[in-house]
């Protein structure tokens, strides 16, 4: 049984598919029946990929794997039942003779007053097609105010945190807000959208080389972004966001981008932890538990190129952990022999819209066309699917003009800040459900 259908959960399922060859029976618990590629979630908020391009369909791409759609919400490890709630608020259980741990990590909330009534995560598909709505509804409604004050509070935009996700929201939504405001008759004559991009480190993308930070941060200012490190959000109201250094910045738009923590779920198992994370050994199996396997966000891995340290939460890390899981899985069965995860980085790369990116494939740094050009075939290689469909959005995108319509299917109380789930849009009476 497999807890989780997020980059380390499908691969795990996929490679488990693959060796079983129907010889053992596959369970994925997942509340989506699609898996989300991530990392192209700032291109549907700005409307350049459709929603159902990055949504790969498990059923269609896993196949001898029985998909129980479910939010995973009790482990009994000595009976060895996995308890869930399907998505008609059903109660179900299930047993397993080994379990693969794969739940992921949720939005990392501080403690600062006002950030969870007032900000809105970046997780989940859910979340994306609420900004694109809000976005968009921002710009119409400052096109027909009459006071400059809210205009000018309606089309400023403030993210918090400068990492993969934050860099890219504000990167990809500088570009659609400046095209919304270009066709919007009311807007035309007056200041371009503002964009803030806040974090309490030194620079952009730490996690990066610094000729990269350099270069996104470059990227962005051209643009317009209003680049802000060493800073930090103090208290968020309804009518914008009092910064660490005492300014007051008017806005109706916080994305909050500031990391993610483990899926709550693992805390409640009583196994021990290391900063929420199942402490694991390098094989990915959770020690006294042998039939218990985790990997990804979830867990603690060892990092044996960096003794003493644990891997990072990265999709590339989640998906290679994810094969290997599925691997040593099938060895506790008589399969194989056991591997130890190691994996050496293949680089990173940012996506900042038009042709432009910062990458280091390979640990060769790049910028610019040739930086965005790499940058995209690698999401193309990485899809498990929808690649054509991905491909012929972009070329559209980038010969057509880009539209904003709100399609008004997730509303601002779908989608609290402070969830469990940040993947699914909460019904009325804050019950999931599907987005």
């Amino acid at each position: 049984m497999i807890v989780g259908a997020g980059f380390a959960g499908y691969a795990c399922a996929r490679t488990l598919s693959k060796q079983a060859k129907g010889a053992a029976e596959i369970v994925l618990i997942d509340s989506h029946d699609y898996f989300l590629y991530v990392p192209l979630l700032p291109q549907v908020a700005a409307g350049i990929l459709e929603p159902r391009r990055i949504a790969v369909s498990l059923t269609g791409t896993l196949p001898g794997v029985r998909l129980v759609l479910g939010q995973a919400h009790d482990v009994d490890l000595d009976a060895r039942r996995v308890a869930y709630t399907d998505p008609e608020d059903r109660e179900g259980s299930m047993a397993y003779d080994r379990l693969v741990l794969t739940v992921g990590s949720v939005n990392k909330l501080l403690p600062i007053p006002g950030v969870a009534e007032h900000a809105h995560g970046f997780r989940g598909m859910s979340e994306a097609l609420y900004l694109r709505d809000h976005i968009t509804r921002q710009i119409e409604l400052a096109g027909v105010a009459e006071d400059e004050a809210e205009r000018a509070a309606r089309t400023t935009f403030v993210v918090v945190g400068a990492g993969y996700t934050g860099t890219e929201v504000a990167a990809h939504g500088v570009l659609f807000t400046e095209a919304l405001a270009r066709q919007n008759a009311g807007l035309r004559d007056g200041p371009r959208p503002r964009w803030l991009l806040l974090d309490i480190a030194d620079r952009l993308l730490p996690e990066l080389d610094e000729r990269l930070s350099r270069a996104a941060d470059r990227v962005l200012r051209a643009r317009g972004v209003d680049v802000r490190t060493g800073t930090s959000v103090k208290e968020a109201t309804q009518d914008g966001a009092l910064l660490d250094d005492g300014e007051f910045i008017n806005s109706r738009t916080l994305v909050w981008c500031v990391g993610v923590r483990p899926d709550p779920l693992v805390a409640s198992m009583g196994l021990p932890t290391d900063k929420g994370r199942l402490c694991v050994d390098e094989y990915l199996g959770v020690p006294g538990r042998p039939e218990v396997f985790a990997c990804g966000d979830a867990a603690a891995v060892p990092d044996l190129t960096r003794p003493g340290q644990v891997t990072p939460m990265t999709a590339q890390h989640a998906h290679r952990q994810g094969m290997v899981a599925a691997h040593n899985v099938a060895a506790s069965c008589g399969q194989g022999t056991p591997r130890a995860y190691e994996h050496h980085d293949l680089g990173f790369m940012v996506d900042l819209g038009g042709v432009q990116a910062a990458a280091n494939p390979l640990h060769i740094p790049l910028s610019g066309p040739l930086a965005a050009a790499v940058t995209r075939g690698y999401h193309l290689m990485a899809m498990p699917g929808n690649r054509i469909r991905v491909a012929a959005d972009w070329i559209l995108d980038a010969v057509l003009p880009r539209y904003g319509v709100q399609l008004g299917l997730v509303g601002p109380w779908s989608v609290p800040l402070d969830t469990a789930s940040p993947e699914v849009a909460r019904l009325p009476g804050g019950k999931p459900g599907s987005a």
